[in-house]
């Protein structure tokens, strides 16, 4: 919810909410508070919950007995160089326009619930973490977007779970292509060398347990590159929470 909004009395919210009606943050439909979703969005996003791979954090169709332990099968062939991963949500046609808008249409209204949302679905990950980290943009897209929407959410899952947040730890070293279309194989080669701990930032990093923090997990290409270089600078615990992740069919 931008500033403003926030700072108004109750009668300004009124009046603001006649000028600009809150809509629902995915469907559009009016609902009765800025930041909120409509009973159709509830009913059509569909949220990640047990049982899910305890690595990666990609669900699974059916349940197990025993799901402590539980991993998919390319978590056990190849582990992921984080610890954890968690989502919110799928990325699909029903969450896809809310995040577009978040991510590119500066509908930041919206963090505020995100991050409720994610502290929800990573409350396991946030019971002992030590340090909140955004993925970075790299400048020049910085400049054009002027926000990082992960560096938003960031901010506010971190205000709401009481943790340090380094919203600038990390830094981009260069400008990668875009990786829309791209396979895993692909963006990892993109990456490489693209991602590195900022001058003077080592020291906050060593030791600590960290959450990273992203909008969309897609491959697992980008927070497997922060994640190699969050452990080169000592973390002793990467975890990764996004708002949405890809969960492709089989």
């Amino acid at each position: 919810m931008p500033d403003w909004i926030q700072k108004l009395t109750p009668y300004g919210v009124m009046l603001a909410d006649a000028l600009l009606p809150p809509r629902c943050l995915a469907t559009g439909d009016l609902v009765d508070r800025q930041g909120q979703l409509s009973a159709r969005a509830w009913r059509e996003l569909n949220f990640i919950t047990n049982p899910l791979c305890q690595r990666c954090g990609l669900p699974f169709a059916f349940g197990f007995e025993e799901e402590a332990e539980l991993a998919c099968g390319a978590c056990i062939a190849s582990p992921p160089d984080y610890d954890r991963a968690r989502a919110v949500f799928q990325y699909d046609d029903a969450s896809r326009a809310m995040i577009l808008a978040f991510k590119h249409g500066d509908r930041m209204e919206g963090a505020p619930a995100f991050a409720v949302w994610m502290a929800r679905a990573g409350a396991e990950l946030m019971a002992d973490a030590d340090l909140v980290v955004p993925v970075p943009l790299h400048r020049w897209r910085l400049l054009r977007r002027r926000y990082n929407q992960s560096a938003v959410l960031a901010l506010s899952l971190a205000r709401l779970g009481g943790l340090p947040v380094r919203v600038d730890a990390l830094m981009r070293t260069r400008h990668t292509p875009p990786m829309g279309g791209l396979n895993r194989e692909a963006r990892l080669r993109n990456l490489r060398g693209a991602i590195a701990v900022r001058p003077g930032r080592a020291a906050d990093l060593s030791g600590r347990k960290i959450i990273l923090i992203d909008d969309v997990l897609t491959t697992g290409a980008t927070a497997q590159a922060c994640a190699r270089v969050l452990r080169r600078a000592g973390a002793s615990r990467v975890d990764i929470l996004t708002l949405a992740r890809v969960v492709r069919p089989g």
